[in-house]
């Protein structure tokens, strides 16, 4: 009988612990689309293509157009 008891305990050790995982899973998969939505969307302006790229002065700490 207690060989029973120890497969009983197993089974309801292996169902719980699938369980567990498909909730990661689903938690998982929710918390990535929250951070794909909150994700930056490049933007292809043509005004700020032309703007100039700034470049920071290392002895001045000031940022100025690159040449």
């Amino acid at each position: 009988m207690p060989a029973l008891t120890f497969i009983a305990a197993w089974t309801i050790g292996a169902v719980a612990a699938v369980a567990v995982v498909k909730l990661l899973k689903k938690e998982w998969r929710r918390v990535n689309a929250e951070l794909d939505r909150s994700r930056p969307v490049r933007v292809t302006d043509p005004e700020r293509a032309a703007l100039p790229e700034l470049r920071r002065d290392p002895a001045t700490g000031v940022y100025r157009p690159n040449r």
